[in-house]
């Protein structure tokens, strides 16, 4: 048995991976491995859990406080007030839903491929599932197999492995014994045994996997603001409580008199109404409906959105961040051009035969496969001999009876050097993939007359072949579109830094020289964040210095996206204000992006931006209304707190008010079309239009109030006249709101402000909403007054309106200009 070193994992020495090559582990060792858990088990999930989704949509400070007015109003018995708790119970269960259905997508992904491996176990060969595979194991891996744990190799034939989903290196690594393979690298060529040295949680994969995977919410300006918004509140909510509820008590008669005669029960219903207007909650659940409804179109086009504001943050993104390989370019390569050489044999049919075979060859490595298309005439003579790719001597070769020897290989191998070799190197220098065919009289053959990997004495370099990365067909039109609105692009590639330059050009990006080689920056730091500043394309980027590079950008006032697919992703894509995984993404990476493009299409982005633009356009413009509302609440509950008069509205009435001036329209208004760039601070363009706008309603409000109380001629009108007279002022000046919060109006803006306007009439004169609302036509002197100060309300609000643009050119032209360029303004 092997040694054991502190932490009861098993070492093996030279020798043992000597027998362990030839038989394997015991079922004995593979059963003691198997009680200590040693085994290939993976996380369960790749995403949040359900009590994190929980969590986020439900412990909020909005919830508290609305939370504890329902309660109020439940302990009274007085259900039908409690309208106003279904929009933070309607805001939980959308956003709950939207993202749990995104979670059971991702779970249904595991990191690595659920084939079955082969092992090596008592001298024979088994076939056995991921997770049972144990420490130690004997792996066989051949072309086509994905490492499933990280091993250090054994024996190797040609062993070629694709590491580019954890180092973004596209050329294959060619592995000898001795070295350590990771999890999730792909077999492209030879095969080989290989060791387990580290299985389930503790494998390479799994471990970036796993901090990739700790949640961060991301940062919504949306959210933010109505968190702040509420936050202010929540924190004012206090003595605004207290003089709202003593008000209340006071406008019956005082304290006690309200506890000896009952009357405390209504004046703490007005007091919660009055509390619960002040909190924007429809604010909220307007913007998580946008999200929903984003996030449902967006689906439609193979575009999956993980976390509810990611579509609003892409709409303020001012700098993309994208890997190569997988993201940039489809991955593998394509055979670009033959540049026949001068010498003894010509290019002609016979070498057109020769690499036709190479590029059909079943076992063919993915360079030699891209020759396929373009020659299609495979000689119908069978070959003499063959040579299998080896990327240990890098060439491969065939024989044909009639034509002789043909080799396939790098430059380096089979050029002499000279003017040759200096063609080659300036093609590489440009990013393509250079390979040489050369000509010869026959392989060299072994005592059996069996090919051996050994070059012909004399070969004859015939042609350079070129071969070019697949850049994605929508990706030039994608970066332009980009481009076009101002937004910053980078590209940060593990790959060579030369054909990573030449990937970005051929996309249509604007690359002097080569791309930065990032091998020569600091892992972190000021340098490496200049870097990223100054500098558009890098090569060799380690999966920690993307991450840092993000974060360096972000501490420089950028908002971020980050696109890619690699496992060497998955940091940079978790650190960014917006990860973007591509749809053939490591599921890993797919877990820890916000938005997924299941197509894999780039050109999904543009539409995304666009439906982020009108979300965050229209949620501005219906901030205006929330936040005027919420500002006119809080005024309104404090003048007629410290007036010590009755709060003019039951909840009911007053959630009535609220749907027809604010909550039905901001609806519709945020579902309409709107292209206006986006220009940060929205929260104070919002508040400067609110305060004057809620002073204006409260000035009503109040004067309603004392006519009916010292003005109207007939004395003093009943409780139920007097709350219908506040409500037509409320909905009549709040409805002005609307109007100037709509402009400019379009036939579907008009449409809604006289629906609006209809649903007012019908709500008066229909018997069942009188009588729901308690509602009673007020007298003809009162009900004038109410009309003559909705139209002194309407004045100031439309004199509110101008002031508000013309401090808009003044103090934000770019938002102001942003408007007028989207027609919005």
């Amino acid at each position: 048995m092997p040694a054991r070193t502190k932490d009861a994992t098993p070492q093996l020495s030279r020798g043992d991976d000597a027998q362990l090559a030839r038989s394997g582990l015991s079922s004995e060792e593979v059963a003691e491995r198997t009680a200590r858990g040693l085994t290939n088990h993976q996380p369960n999930t790749t995403s949040r859990s359900v009590w994190a989704i929980v969590r986020t949509h439900l412990f909020t400070l909005f919830n508290l406080t609305l939370g504890a007015c329902a309660a109020v109003i439940i302990v009274l018995g007085r259900w039908l007030d409690l309208l106003f708790s279904l929009a933070a119970l309607a805001n939980i269960i959308i956003g709950f839903v939207q993202e749990f259905s995104a979670k059971r997508q991702l779970d249904k992904i595991a990191l690595l491929r659920q084939d079955p491996a082969r092992v090596l176990r008592d001298g024979e060969i088994a076939q056995i599932t991921l997770e049972d595979i144990v420490l130690d194991d004997v792996l066989l891996l051949s072309r086509g197999d994905q490492v499933p744990a990280d091993a250090v190799v054994l024996t190797a034939d040609g062993l070629d492995l694709d590491e580019s989903m954890l180092t973004g290196e596209n050329d294959p690594v060619v592995k000898h014994p001795g070295d350590k393979v990771y999890s999730a690298a792909s077999v492209v060529g030879g095969s080989g045994r290989v060791r387990v040295t580290a299985v389930g949680e503790r494998s390479h994969a799994s471990r970036l996997a796993k901090e990739a995977r700790q949640f961060a919410p991301i940062n919504s300006e949306l959210r933010a603001a109505t968190e702040r918004v509420v936050k202010w509140i929540s924190i004012a909510l206090i003595p605004i409580i207290a003089i709202v509820l003593n008000g209340q008590m006071q406008a019956v008669g005082g304290w006690h008199r309200a506890f000896e005669t009952g009357a405390w029960r209504d004046s703490l219903v007005v007091a919660v109404s009055s509390v619960a207007s002040m909190v924007p909650q429809g604010l909220a659940l307007m913007t998580t409906i946008s999200f929903a409804v984003a996030a449902v179109k967006l689906a439609r086009d193979e575009v999956l959105i993980q976390e509810q504001p990611a579509v609003e943050v892409l709409a303020r993104v001012d700098t993309v961040c994208f890997d190569k390989t997988g993201t940039l370019t489809e991955g593998g390569v394509t055979f670009h051009e033959v540049h026949p050489l001068e010498g003894d044999a010509p290019f002609g049919d016979a070498a057109r035969g020769a690499l036709a075979y190479f590029g059909h060859d079943p076992h063919a490595n993915p360079t030699a496969a891209a020759l396929a298309p373009a020659f299609e005439s495979v000689p119908a003579d069978a070959p003499t001999g063959t040579l299998a790719f080896s990327s240990a001597n890098r060439f491969s070769g065939i024989e044909f009876a009639d034509s002789g020897a043909w080799i396939l290989g790098a430059p380096e191998v089979l050029l002499p050097g000279g003017a040759m070799l200096d063609r080659a190197s300036e093609l590489a220098g440009q990013g393509l993939r250079t390979m040489v065919l050369a000509s010869a009289a026959s392989l060299v053959r072994d005592d059996d007359s069996r090919p051996v990997q050994k070059l012909p004495e004399r070969c004859i370099p015939v042609a350079l072949l070129t071969f070019r990365e697949q850049v994605r067909s929508d990706a030039a039109e994608t970066l332009a579109y980009f481009v076009e609105q101002g937004i910053d692009l980078k590209v940060f590639s593990g790959d060579n830094p030369a054909t990573v330059a030449a990937a970005a050009r051929q996309a249509g990006m604007e690359v002097a020289g080569h791309a930065v080689d990032a091998s020569a920056l600091p892992d972190e730091g000021d340098e490496l964040t200049e870097a990223a500043l100054t500098h558009h394309v890098f090569g060799r980027v380690s999966p920690y210095q993307k991450k840092n590079m993000v974060l360096g950008l972000q501490a420089r006032g950028r908002v971020v996206a980050m696109t890619g697919d690699g496992i060497n992703d998955a940091l940079a894509l978790k650190h960014a204000d917006l990860g973007i995984a591509m749809g053939n993404a490591a599921p890993a990476t797919k877990a820890v992006s916000r938005l997924v493009l299941l197509d894999g299409k780039f050109s999904r982005l543009p539409s995304v931006l666009a439906e982020g633009r009108k979300i965050i356009a229209n949620i501005e413009r219906v901030t205006n209304l929330f936040l005027t509302k919420t500002s006119f609440a809080i005024m309104m509950g404090l003048v007629l707190g410290l007036l010590a008069w009755t709060f003019p509205f039951l909840p009911r009435q007053y959630s009535t008010a609220d749907l027809l001036i604010i909550g039905g329209p901001s609806f519709v208004l945020t579902m309409l079309p709107n292209n206006r760039r986006y220009v940060g601070g929205f929260l104070r363009r919002a508040l400067h239009f609110a305060a004057p706008s809620a002073v204006a309603v409260t000035l009503c409000i109040v004067g309603i109030n004392f006519y009916a109380k010292f003005l109207d001629p007939t004395g003093q009108p009943p409780t139920e006249e007097v709350q219908t007279a506040n409500f037509i002022v409320l909905v009549l000046v709040g409805l002005w709101i609307l109007c100037v919060g709509s402009r400019p109006l379009s036939a579907a803006r008009w449409g809604l402000l006289i629906a609006m306007y209809v649903a007012l009439v019908l709500v008066l004169l229909i018997p069942i909403s009188l009588a729901y609302h308690q509602f009673t036509l007020p007298g003809p002197h009162l009900l004038i007054a109410a009309l003559v100060l909705a139209v002194i309300g309407s004045g100031l609000i439309e004199i509110n309106f101008w002031v508000h643009r013309r401090w808009m050119r003044r103090h934000q032209p770019e938002a102001f200009r942003a408007g007028v360029a989207s027609g919005e303004v």
